[in-house]
């Protein structure tokens, strides 16, 4: 479930600065709240620069921490079901054939279904059954819906011009 990380700026061994930057590397960080008796501005600043929910000096009022935890799970919880909804499109990009691809990264630049066969060199009503196949794959109604989707996932969206978004592997065979 959601967490968060209470630390002391001064602890044994390694400072809370330094687990913070430590942390920071890792896959999916977890909000920290500082609590120090030793704390001065630029420590301060640095935390919170760093992404530190909160900054309390002690002796730390207890409504203050309640909340500053509160913001933090919060936080946690948000960021964690962002991660869930990013791996899940992941999860339904893969299941996408090479061709499917290939239609939808031009559906998603706004091309015409007649201009992507004209691009692929492949009748308009098999672009019509892969975009078909593409949509229902990744769960969505509609091209407006498709690109919230991928802006949610924090894939590109590409320009008319530009590439789309990238291949997930070798997807030979499969069209």
């Amino acid at each position: 479930g959601p967490g968060c990380l209470v630390l002391d700026v001064r602890m044994p061994e390694i400072s809370g600065l330094e687990l913070q930057d430590r942390l920071a590397r890792e896959p999916f960080p977890m909000p920290i709240i500082f609590i120090t008796g030793h704390g001065d501005i630029s420590t301060s600043v640095q935390a919170m620069k760093n992404g530190a929910v909160d900054f309390l000096p002690k002796p730390v009022d207890a409504a203050q921490l309640l909340n500053a935890v509160q913001q933090a799970l919060e936080k946690d919880q948000v960021a964690r079901m962002q991660r869930e909804e990013q791996q899940s499109f992941q999860n339904r990009l893969g299941q996408l054939t090479a061709r499917e691809h290939e239609v939808m990264q031009r559906v998603i630049r706004g091309a015409l279904n007649k201009q992507i066969a004209a691009e692929l060199g492949i009748a308009e009503p098999t672009v019509k059954i892969h975009r078909g196949r593409a949509m229902a794959k990744l769960d969505v109604a509609s091209v407006p819906e498709l690109i919230m989707l991928f802006q949610k996932a924090g894939q590109p969206i590409p320009d008319r011009n530009g590439p789309a978004f990238s291949p997930l592997g070798s997807r030979s065979g499969r069209t």
